[in-house]
């Protein structure tokens, strides 16, 4: 039994190469995905509206708000290198379909990730992430070179250099931002592979997930006691 993780950038076509790349040479018995099923069902539809706006009150209007301006973001970054946001994960999928190879779905539900957000979302944090915004839009060339990004070339996966810095920066500047979006997501993921592990102690995955949960779920799989 093997357990490789990728970590990808959603919007790279440097990613998707390496993802087909790793399962026509590696040939593994599962691919996971960090995507759950609502998330799966728009990628492969095409739709793009995945967060409805009746959904803030199961989710709250903070997590509403947030998946807009992620994904509005996404998708602006994803026209600047033509590589429209989650295409990586879409490769993996329709690659292992073709190859006959089980796919897993790993990630956290949506729905639970943003009310979440809603929950531990600060008022500080909130104050802070709106004039980051203002900023990026009015200087945004200031405000990336604030952030320390002017180095990074959209169109690559980031270095893990890069990456550490990046997931610091929200530790630091959002810390209820970096648990519910990556740690508690790293938590959950990691059980799911160890679940999947647990059950078929015979077999290779391949996990294909975001750059920024790469090193965490490392870290926490060296932890566990896979085999019991």
């Amino acid at each position: 039994m093997t357990l490789e993780i990728i970590g990808t950038s959603h919007i790279a076509e440097q990613s998707i190469r390496e993802i087909k790349n790793a399962i026509l040479t590696k040939k593994p018995d599962i691919v996971a995905v960090e995507l759950d099923t609502q998330r799966v069902a728009a990628l492969l539809s095409g739709e793009q509206n995945r967060i409805t706006f009746s959904s803030a009150f199961t989710i709250g209007i903070k997590g509403y708000l947030f998946a807009k301006i992620a994904q509005f973001v996404q998708q602006k970054l994803g026209k600047t290198v033509g590589v429209m946001p989650g295409s990586e994960m879409k490769a993996a999928i329709e690659l292992a379909r073709k190859e006959e190879i089980q796919i897993a779905l790993i990630d956290q539900p949506i729905a639970v990730t943003l009310k979440n957000f809603s929950k531990e979302f600060t008022w500080r944090e909130r104050f802070r992430f709106v004039g980051e915004i203002l900023g990026g839009i009015f200087m945004p060339r200031r405000q990336i070179k604030k952030l320390g990004l002017e180095s990074i070339d959209l169109s690559k996966v980031p270095t893990g250099e890069i990456v550490e810095k990046m997931m610091d920066q929200m530790k630091r500047r959002y810390p209820s931002v970096y648990k519910t979006i990556v740690e508690d997501r790293n938590k959950f993921m990691v059980r799911k592979l160890v679940r999947i592990m647990r059950e078929h102690p015979e077999k290779n995955i391949l996990a294909i997930v975001g750059a920024g949960h790469k090193k965490g779920m490392e870290e926490l799989l060296l932890k566990v006691d896979v085999v019991r």
